[in-house]
């Protein structure tokens, strides 16, 4: 399976979940992992928030803090298969 160019370590469907984590991310799911963290962030502001809000703005933070959550769970498990592993 391994080349001179574009090779792969290991086959990525065959990784465990800890292994998919700790491999290189490619350079889109980095950018879409941090635009989650940010979702995330914005929403849990508004949900500690010590003023009071109104109860739909509260609803649409939950939202917005779980689509952050997700996003950037699943962008730190995508897999860049171009890079040569390095260990």
């Amino acid at each position: 399976m391994n080349t001179d160019k574009n090779a792969t370590a290991t086959d990525p469907n065959s990784m465990s979940v800890v292994e998919r984590v700790k491999a290189p991310t490619p350079t889109f799911f980095k950018t879409l992992r941090t635009i989650g963290l940010a979702l995330a962030a914005v929403g849990g502001a508004i949900l500690a928030a010590p003023v009071a809000v109104p109860a739909a703005l509260v609803s649409i933070a939950g939202y917005i803090a779980l689509a952050g959550g997700v996003m950037t769970a699943v962008s730190q498990t995508a897999v860049d298969t171009n890079t040569k592993d390095v260990q």
